[in-house]
C-alpha cells in the first residue's frame, strides 16, 4: 500500500476564488477541521506579505498548531524576493514555505526577464537563509505544465539543480488547467523515474473540467502528494475538489491510502460553504444537495427490491441519508419510503391518491418535501368523502397600495354559474363578501368564520406549501375545513369551497 499525502490549499488557492475572502477566525476555524477532524497531512493557509490580516490569521493558526504539536503541517506561498518572505514568515510564526518560482521559459523570460541561472542562483539563497532561520522549504515550479509541453529541457534543468538543494518537496502544478490525463501521465512519469528520491506533489486546476482525472493519472506516474480544495474552490473554475478525489482514490485505486476522513467531507464542505458564501452547486459529485437523491419512482422501487439502483458511493460514508423526492415523477415507492421515515401508513388506495395529488402539485413546479407530506395527506383524505356540487370557477383578486382590496368572483353551483364582485380589508375578506352576495342570491346563509390557521413545514421556504385550517361554525354545528397550496389566499379558498360542499 501507497499512502498520497494529502495538502489542502483552500485556505490559500481556495481563497483566490474570486469575492471570497475569509476572516482570521474563520481561516482558524477551517484549518482545526481540516487537521484534526478530516485529517489532510497537511494545509496551505496563505500567500507572504498579502496584507495585515493575513497576517493576523496565519499568527492565530500557527500558535493553535504549536500548541498541538501541528506546526510542521501548515505551509505558506513565500516568493523569491531576498529575505522579505522569510521574515514575514519568521513574524507569522509559520516553518514550512512553499517557495514560488517560475516551471516555465516562458514565464521566467516574459515575467522576471531573467536568465535560468540567475534565477537558480536566487533561488538558492532564498532555501540557504530559510534553512538558516530553521524553516523547511518546498518548491513550486509555477507553470510547471506548459513548461513541459513547450521548454522540457528548462524543467529538467530546474530539477537537476532542485536535487542539489535542502528541501522536502517539489510541488508541480498545472497552473492554467491545460492537461490532457495522458500528458499528466507522460509528464509526471517522466520526472518519478528520472528522480526516485524525489517527493513529488501534483496540483491540478480544473479549467477543462479534468481536474479528477488528472489527479488519477498523477497518482498512476507515482507521485507522492495531492493539492486539493473543499469544494473544488480556486482561482477560474477552481481546482481539483476534495472530495471527489478522496472518493476516487478509495474506490478506484486499491494500492492507495490517504489520511482523510470521509465521514468529516460533507460538514467541512457546508462549513467553508458559509463561511465563502460560495454556494455548492446542487449536482456536485459528494457533497451536493441531490446527489443522494432518488427522483424517479422506479428507481426506488428498484432500491425496494434489492438495492438495484446503489453504488459504492453510499451517503453514510460521507455523514449524510439517501433521500426519495416527492415530485411529478414521484411513483408510488417513493411515496412509501418518505411514509415510512415520517411514521405514517396509509392503505394502497389512499397512497395511490396521496401520489396523485403530488404529480399534480409537480406538474406546476411545487417543491414537495417529506414534511409536506402530512398535510398533503391530511388535505386529500379530507377532500375524498366531499361530493363537490360547488366549484369556485375562476377568481381575480388585486391589492393595490392605498386601495382596498377587491376581487370579481365566479361560482358554479350545481348546473347554476353566478358572478360576483366586492372589495374588503384583505384578498380573502374580499372573496367572502363576493361570496356572500352569490349565496345571498341563492337565499343560503353561510356559516361564521371563528377561527383561521395558518401552518407551513418546519424549515418551510417562500414557495412551501401552505395550509389553511379554518373553523366554521353554524346554528347545528361547528366544523374545519383544510385547504393546502403554496400561495395562502389560494389555500384558504381550497378551504372555502369544501365548506360550501359541505352546506349545500
Amino acid at each position: 500500500m501507497r499512502h498520497i499525502e494529502i495538502m489542502d490549499t483552500t485556505l490559500r488557492d481556495g481563497e483566490q476564488t474570486s469575492g471570497v475572502s475569509f476572516s482570521a477566525t474563520e481561516k482558524l476555524a477551517i484549518a482545526q477541521m481540516l487537521l484534526t477532524e478530516v485529517k489532510v497531512d497537511r494545509i496551505e493557509v496563505a500567500s507572504a506579505r498579502v496584507s495585515d490580516g493575513e497576517l493576523l490569521a496565519v499568527q492565530k493558526i500557527t500558535n493553535w498548531a504549536k500548541e498541538h504539536d501541528l506546526l510542521d503541517k501548515v505551509e505558506v506561498l513565500t516568493f523569491v524576493d531576498g529575505d522579505s518572505s522569510i521574515n514575514w514568515m519568521i513574524q507569522a510564526g509559520a516553518k514550512v514555505m512553499n517557495l514560488l518560482t517560475k516551471g516555465s521559459m516562458n514565464h521566467l523570460t516574459h515575467q522576471l526577464k531573467k536568465t535560468p541561472e540567475q534565477h537558480f542562483s536566487e533561488i538558492s539563497n532564498v532555501i540557504a537563509l530559510a534553512q538558516s532561520k530553521g524553516i523547511k522549504t518546498n518548491v513550486y515550479l509555477e507553470d510547471w505544465s506548459n513548461g513541459m509541453r513547450n521548454s522540457q529541457e528548462y524543467v529538467f534543468r530546474f530539477l537537476d539543480f532542485l536535487s542539489t538543494q535542502p528541501i522536502e518537496r517539489v510541488l508541480l502544478p498545472d497552473t492554467l488547467g491545460v492537461l490532457t490525463p495522458q500528458e499528466t501521465y507522460t509528464f509526471l512519469y517522466s520526472i518519478v523515474e528520472r528522480y526516485p528520491n524525489q517527493h513529488f506533489d501534483f496540483h491540478a486546476h480544473n479549467d477543462y473540467d479534468l481536474g479528477v482525472a488528472n489527479v488519477m493519472e498523477a497518482i498512476r506516474a507515482g507521485v507522492q502528494g495531492l493539492h486539493l480544495t473543499v469544494n473544488g474552490m480556486g482561482e477560474r473554475t477552481g481546482n481539483a475538489p476534495l472530495s471527489s478525489t478522496i472518493a476516487v482514490i478509495n474506490d478506484f485505486i486499491p494500492d492507495v491510502t490517504t489520511s482523510v476522513v470521509e465521514q468529516s467531507l460533507y460538514t467541512v464542505s457546508k462549513i467553508v460553504e458559509s463561511f465563502s458564501g460560495f454556494s455548492i452547486p446542487v449536482n456536485k459529485p459528494v457533497i451536493g444537495e441531490n446527489v443522494f437523491t432518488q427522483t424517479a419512482g422506479i428507481h426506488a422501487d428498484g432500491d425496494n427490491k434489492n438495492n438495484l439502483y446503489f453504488n459504492d458511493l453510499m451517503p453514510e460514508r460521507f455523514g449524510r441519508t439517501r433521500k426519495y423526492a416527492l415530485g411529478k415523477t414521484s411513483g408510488k415507492a417513493n411515496i412509501e419510503k418518505n411514509l415510512h421515515e415520517i411514521g405514517i401508513t396509509l392503505s394502497q388506495d389512499e397512497i395511490k391518491k396521496v401520489t396523485q395529488r403530488i404529480i399534480e402539485l409537480g406538474d406546476r413546479k411545487e417543491v414537495v418535501t417529506k414534511e409536506d407530506l402530512p398535510y398533503i395527506i391530511s388535505d386529500v383524505l379530507d377532500s375524498e368523502a366531499i361530493v363537490e356540487r360547488v366549484q369556485v370557477i375562476n377568481y381575480v383578486m388585486t391589492h393595490s397600495k392605498n386601495l382596498r382590496p377587491s376581487v370579481t368572483l365566479m361560482v358554479k353551483i350545481d348546473e347554476e354559474t353566478f358572478e360576483e364582485n366586492a372589495q374588503g380589508d384583505g384578498q380573502y375578506d374580499a372573496f367572502m363578501n363576493a361570496l356572500k352576495k352569490i349565496y345571498l342570491k341563492k337565499k343560503i346563509a353561510l356559516p361564521t368564520l371563528t377561527d383561521y390557521a395558518v401552518r407551513i413545514p418546519p424549515g418551510g421556504k417562500t414557495d412551501a406549501l401552505c395550509e389553511t385550517i379554518i373553523t366554521w361554525e353554524s346554528p347545528t354545528k361547528s366544523f374545519k375545513t383544510r385547504g393546502l397550496d403554496s400561495d395562502q389566499t389560494v389555500s384558504a379558498i381550497k378551504a372555502t369551497q369544501k365548506m360550501l360542499n359541505l352546506i349545500n
